[in-house]
């Protein structure tokens, strides 16, 4: 009886970066629903992680980093679960990977 070979496995991670490579649509909203918890400290942590992992779907880090005109090291940092990246560094990675920031209000606070 001949043995089939293990199906290759695939990090988390590698799948997570091939969705959002493969499709845009889902990018944003993985992003828009990151975003969400930005008040929150884990939560912000989520957000720079998710904007990470789209970093490396359109190209890698450093890829970005150059189109964004901000040092490699510094994106890494400043996409780390700790990170604190200015306005200007988001803005610059989100236009680099083809995103923009928005506003809209919030629901909950009016209601």
């Amino acid at each position: 009886m001949k043995r089939r070979a293990p199906a290759p496995s695939v990090s988390h991670e590698e799948w997570i970066v091939d969705a959002l490579r493969s499709d845009p649509e889902f990018a944003v909203e993985y992003l828009k629903q990151a975003m969400e918890g930005m008040n929150d400290p884990e939560g912000r942590g989520a957000a720079l992680l998710a904007l990470r992992q789209i970093a490396e779907s359109c190209g890698g880090v450093a890829k970005i980093a150059a189109a964004a005109g901000v040092q490699r090291e510094s994106l890494y940092r400043a996409l780390s679960p700790k990170g604190n990246p200015t306005l200007n560094t988001l803005l610059a990675v989100l236009k680099s990977v083809g995103m923009r920031l928005s506003v809209e209000p919030d629901r909950k606070a009016h209601a």
